[in-house]
């Protein structure tokens, strides 16, 4: 058989993005281009495991809010928000299957920010035009609205979220984003590390969950 794609070259993998068999050339070029590659796909879990092991460190300069510092054990103090944070990416996505790096980055970024202007005693807010990443950032709003609501009433922890705290964690994340993701239109490479890193459903975390500081 023909590959569908190329129209050239033998299908010899079975592709469980596209319902057929294609050629691995095609395959390496598509993947997560033009085929929406579920997470399981072992061809897609092999190409991750080696990007992953020869991808170099992201450089200072193309750090999101590159002039913001964090302290090393900022994460790590905040762990159980950072956590919050990330299950609440993951347990959308398994109600919207489309959501990807790039629309997790629109959201987590428009956060980032509504988040920086309160810090400094203005409110501004600008959600993502994105669809998806409208619906993303609106759900985690209303996550850390609760989660304010319930700590202020058992009056423990408040100071846990306060606006330069939760901008923080959230450049923290949109770092990890930029390193993980592969750049490719519907990578879910960033959403795949946080699911190892934070499985589901949430439990403590163990040392070996940490992840490093970028």
């Amino acid at each position: 058989m023909v590959c569908p794609i190329c129209e050239k070259r033998p299908s010899k993998r079975l592709c469980p993005g596209a319902g057929e068999k294609i050629c691995p050339i095609c395959c390496g070029r598509e993947r997560e281009v033009t085929i929406d590659c579920p997470w399981d796909c072992s061809y897609l879990v092999s190409a991750h495991r080696y990007e992953a092991e020869h991808r170099k460190p992201l450089p200072r300069e193309q750090f999101p809010y590159s002039s913001v510092d964090l302290p090393p054990d900022f994460v790590y103090d905040h762990w159980p928000v950072l956590t919050l944070l990330a299950g609440a990416v993951l347990s959308f996505q398994v109600q919207n299957k489309d959501l990807n790096d790039n629309s997790t980055y629109a959201a987590l970024e428009s956060l980032a920010e509504t988040h920086r202007t309160l810090g400094t005693g203005i409110y501004y807010e600008r959600p993502p035009d994105l669809p998806i990443a409208r619906e993303l950032y609106a759900h985690l709003i209303e996550l850390l609205q609760n989660f304010r609501k319930q700590e202020a009433e058992r009056g423990a922890f408040s100071s846990a979220l306060k606006d330069s705290v939760v901008f923080q964690l959230l450049v923290f994340l949109l770092r990890i984003c930029k390193q993980e993701t592969n750049g490719r239109p519907r990578s879910r490479a960033f959403l795949e590390f946080l699911r190892s890193r934070f499985p589901q459903p949430a439990s403590a975390p163990q040392e070996s969950s940490r992840i490093i500081m970028p």
